[in-house]
């Protein structure tokens, strides 16, 4: 019986190699002359600290740009509030997420079980099971579930016929 994974994995060695072209930058830029900004990771977390929230600002978006180059998709990524830290800079915290959410993968089993698709969905930890007895019906399933316009990016893999 052909069945497949849902997934969301985020690369940590893309998102190290977009960390550390984004301080590449930070340390040529005019703008960033003399300013104390850096991105720093830990396990599944990013913290940015910058002057203020000008330079914030500019922070996330040299990440995000790097991320793009690297292929690394920005819906993985949920950013915190930002807030003040001491010194007067400005942190912010942003969260890489890993695993499909039990809210999403549950949207996605009623999505499928409401189409009365001939598949069979189970949710296993983070992430989720499609199996059914065509290879066309799972990929239907695909078709259906990429129409739920998700914003956490989601993979296909471990395809078995």
């Amino acid at each position: 019986m052909p069945s497949f994974d849902i997934v969301s994995r985020t690369e940590i060695p893309e998102v190290d190699n977009a960390i550390q072209g984004a301080m590449r930058e930070i340390g040529t830029r005019f703008d960033f002359k003399g300013s104390k900004c850096e991105i720093a990771r830990t396990d599944e977390t990013l913290l940015i600290t910058a002057d203020d929230d000008l330079k914030l600002r500019q922070v996330q978006e040299l990440l995000r740009g790097y991320l793009a180059k690297r292929k690394v998709e920005a819906g993985a990524f949920d950013f915190g509030k930002p807030e003040m830290a001491s010194g007067n800079t400005m942190r912010q915290t942003v969260t890489i997420k890993q695993g499909v959410e039990r809210e999403i993968a549950q949207k996605i089993v009623k999505a499928i079980k409401e189409a009365k698709m001939k598949t069979q969905i189970a949710i296993q930890g983070d992430e989720l099971r499609v199996s059914g007895k065509k290879r066309d019906d799972l990929q239907d399933a695909i078709a259906l579930i990429k129409n739920l316009k998700i914003e956490q990016p989601l993979q296909y893999v471990n395809f078995r016929d």
